[in-house]
């Protein structure tokens, strides 16, 4: 059953009434109603671009953390053969909110590091809802150190809300793991690649997205802060998390013209929720397309490219 967020109450009626009619013409009672369905069909369809195409930031924000929206498993099995996920940091133990391997990527080698939230109830819990411990980032290291080691290119699905902020987590160096993370992203002699899926929160995204190119799905969201933590902070009012969000220019369109991203993946009219074998499609074309323009460059190129990059953002504004 497909699940509606508030704003999209309009298009669910629409859509419900379609539903209605097709029952009754299913049910063969001599009604003709195709011509009203479609019609309808076409209203609805309408209004759901109209509605899309003018977005405000908090609701992106509502699309971007869409409990039906594809997450890594989903990208992993479209985009990927023979993924080989590794496990545990060598330190401390294993962490699923990060999930990591080797695989193949239209039939090149490619090293693969992903934010897991879970779909449903139990696999959200064992995923802790896509929120890493700092053994999930010493694990994402050591990846990124073994794809360093044999040249093969990184991709990086980001979807978290940014890393847990538990007791144990910032016991075991929560900080010092992520900043190792992010190090070993700037340091790698491959090229990478990130693309936002869904939220980019804070260190906890950026740990394993400081890459060569990054990438944006349309609706996702990249901040350094919740709309939630900015509210409570800025303002001791989470109530004003719709004010953070517009402020804070956390969305693709923002960032893209900021210099932050390199490009946007264009999603379903509705979301990737709406037909993710098409946003993943999508998704990856623009990987395919950010790797092709980092073919042939050396390690050093490849570290040199990155640095300029990110020491450019902001010196154009």
């Amino acid at each position: 059953m497909r699940s509606y967020l508030d704003f999209e109450k309009p298009v669910a009626e629409l859509e419900a009434k379609v539903e209605e009619l097709r029952a009754l013409a299913s049910a063969g009672d001599g009604v003709a109603i195709t011509d009203d369905v479609q019609r309808l069909e076409t209203k609805a369809r309408d209004a759901l671009v109209a509605l899309y195409a003018n977005l405000t930031p908090w609701q992106k924000t509502l699309v971007a953390r869409h409990p039906q929206r594809p997450h890594f498993a989903d990208f992993a099995k479209g985009l990927f053969e023979d993924f080989t996920p590794l496990a545990g940091d060598r330190k401390f133990g294993e962490d699923e909110a990060i999930i990591g391997g080797f695989a193949r990527f239209r039939g090149e080698a490619v090293c693969v590091l992903g934010h897991e939230k879970g779909s449903t109830t139990e696999t959200r819990i064992r995923h802790n809802f896509g929120m890493a411990r700092p053994e999930g980032y010493r694990k994402a290291a050591r990846i990124m150190e073994l794809a360093d080691r044999f040249a093969i290119p990184l991709i990086s699905l980001v979807d978290t809300a940014g890393a847990y902020p538990g007791i144990g987590a910032e016991e075991r160096g929560q900080a010092e793991a992520i900043a190792r993370s992010t190090d070993a992203c700037l340091a790698l002699g491959a090229p990478n690649v990130a693309l936002v899926i869904g939220e980019g929160g804070s260190g906890g995204a950026i740990a394993i997205a400081t890459a060569n190119k990054v990438l944006m799905m349309e609706h996702a969201i990249y901040s350094v802060i919740s709309p939630e933590g900015a509210a409570s902070i800025l303002w001791r009012d989470t109530a004003k998390a719709q004010d953070a969000a517009t402020n804070m220019k956390i969305t693709a369109q923002d960032l893209l013209k900021f210099g932050i991203i390199d490009a946007i993946v264009k999603e379903p009219p509705g979301g990737a929720h709406r037909d993710p074998e098409a946003t993943i499609g999508a998704a990856g074309d623009a990987i395919a397309d950010a790797l092709s323009q980092l073919a042939g460059l050396d390690a050093p190129a490849v570290r040199k490219a990155r640095r300029d990059k990110f020491l450019a953002i902001g010196r154009s504004l």
